[in-house]
């Protein structure tokens, strides 16, 4: 039986499916509608959606790895009128789309509007989806859970100009990326900010939920800003911290991700 739609005022609600080894995909419900944000592998999706009775309307895809899209042939197979979104920069690596967007470009999505945000870094054409109803932004690979993504295709002052962008979004906005890396990087992060007191119950509280099988992801910006080392790279302490206080933000960035790199 399908669950009762919700009054068109109401806010998205959002559904966290675990897919692959450690990818995220995420089911967004509206208006009797449900969108899938990346498409990572079919069979966990399908499942979330026959446990709510719900059908598949559309799928916003971030970018074009295949851990991100290698899902979505299989569901077009039971759900072949399903819109596709994805980036009109990616669209030609990309799996065939119904709707190509850019950044600055906003679309409905059962009464609720959908911003797209460039935030390329990652890839070239990496794309970001912000609901500003359900205070969520869609982030994959580019900013993460006390991270961000390895830069395979941009420049340092690419992804900075992107993690910029996405931190100046409203402090409560809560941020669903795309891997369950968050251990690993809140380990790296307490070698660039040690004394960040912030970070260091954080890093408890992500040991804790990963010894326990529990997710920590999705997180809210606040916290990211707070004791994420790669939002964090133009702020002071964080110079001080990494002997860099007189290098440009850019500089900065760089040579955090370069220590993740090989962490």
């Amino acid at each position: 039986m399908n669950n009762p739609s919700p009054a068109p005022d109401s806010a998205p609600e959002i559904v966290t499916v675990a897919c692959r080894t450690d990818n995220y995909a995420f089911l967004v419900r509206a208006g009797g509608k449900t969108a899938l944000v990346d498409a990572p592998e079919a069979a966990p999706v399908l499942a979330a959606l026959d446990d709510r009775g719900w059908a598949l309307d559309e799928v916003w895809i971030t970018h074009h790895h295949a851990d991100h899209v290698e899902g979505l042939a299989g569901l077009r197979d039971r759900f072949p009128d399903a819109t596709v979104t994805g980036g009109a920069r990616d669209a030609h690596r990309l799996p065939p789309l119904d709707r190509e967007v850019s950044d600055g470009d906003s679309f409905q999505f059962a009464g609720h509007a959908v911003h797209v945000l460039d935030v390329s870094g990652h890839t070239v054409g990496h794309i970001a989806f912000h609901l500003p109803d359900a205070a969520a932004v869609f982030t994959a690979d580019s900013l993460m859970a006390l991270g961000c993504g390895r830069l395979f295709e941009g420049t340092p002052a690419m992804m900075w100009d992107s993690l910029s962008r996405l931190a100046a979004l409203p402090d409560d906005t809560i941020v669903y990326s795309g891997h369950e890396y968050t251990e690993t990087n809140a380990r790296f992060a307490l070698t660039v900010e040690p004394a960040n007191d912030a970070l260091s119950r954080r890093a408890k509280e992500v040991e804790s939920a990963r010894k326990d099988g529990r997710a920590t992801v999705p997180s809210s910006l606040a916290e990211e800003k707070a004791t994420n080392p790669f939002l964090r790279a133009g702020l002071r302490q964080v110079k001080e911290a990494i002997s860099m206080t007189q290098a440009d933000d850019v500089s900065v960035f760089a040579e955090i991700r370069s220590r993740k790199d090989s962490f």
